[in-house]
């Protein structure tokens, strides 16, 4: 099987989801009540982290390829 890269904005929004899902289900058997309104904001936000941390991921991702490719010129001897 093919490795793939980890994306951890597509888990963060993932727990998120799963979080606001078992709030609905609480909310449903009657164990827990919350104001639904707050749900929408915290999508949101949530989102807006996703996004902030898969712009992160990918800019260390991109960091570590540039460094790999300039040690492998400093192993072959080439300049800059």
């Amino acid at each position: 099987m093919r490795r793939h890269d980890f994306e951890p904005g597509k888990l963060v929004i993932g727990l998120v989801l799963l979080g606001g899902c078992a709030a609905y289900l609480a909310a449903a058997a009657g164990r827990w009540h919350f104001p639904a309104y707050v749900l929408l904001p915290a999508l949101g936000i949530a989102l807006c982290v996703s996004g902030t941390v898969s712009a992160l991921a990918v800019s260390i991702r991109r960091r570590r390829e540039l460094g790999a490719e300039r040690g492998d010129r400093e192993d072959r001897g080439g300049s800059g």
